[in-house]
């Protein structure tokens, strides 16, 4: 068969290698449940953990380095809605500023990292995935 010759022609079987992507690690299920009015801070959580596949530190653990990512993502988002609620205040509007109080709340409550760190899908991302990091 054509296919025989050609793997006898060039020394074997081509060999087309498909890598897999790797995928990013995952954002933790409870940050997502508590910030799902607002995907774009989920979005900018997983931004964050796919920034641990471009950049490799010697000496940190990635699953630490995943922890410090999302805490200082979770910070900023703390401080964005205090300044949102500062807004709402000057402008006086008590609907807006109910939701101004709800964020703040909702993103201060998120900063906690023992609510998420438990996560299983996060740790067990890393976990797999020790031997690679070496």
């Amino acid at each position: 068969s054509r296919a025989y010759r050609g793997a006898i022609a060039t020394g074997g079987p081509s060999r087309r290698t498909t890598e897999m992507p790797i995928l990013p690690p995952p954002v933790p299920q409870k940050l997502r449940e508590m910030l799902k009015d607002y995907p774009e801070h989920v979005e900018r959580l997983q931004e964050a953990l796919n920034r641990l596949l471009e950049k490799r530190m010697p000496g940190a653990a990635p699953f630490e380095r995943a922890i410090w990512l999302l805490e200082g993502r979770l910070e900023t988002f703390a401080h964005e809605a205090h300044e949102e609620m500062q807004v709402a205040q000057s402008g006086g509007d008590v609907e807006v500023i109910a939701k101004a109080e709800a964020k703040e709340k909702l993103m201060s409550q998120a900063c906690w990292k023992h609510i998420w760190i438990s996560d299983e899908a996060l740790w067990s991302y890393f976990e797999q995935r020790k031997d690679e990091s070496k």
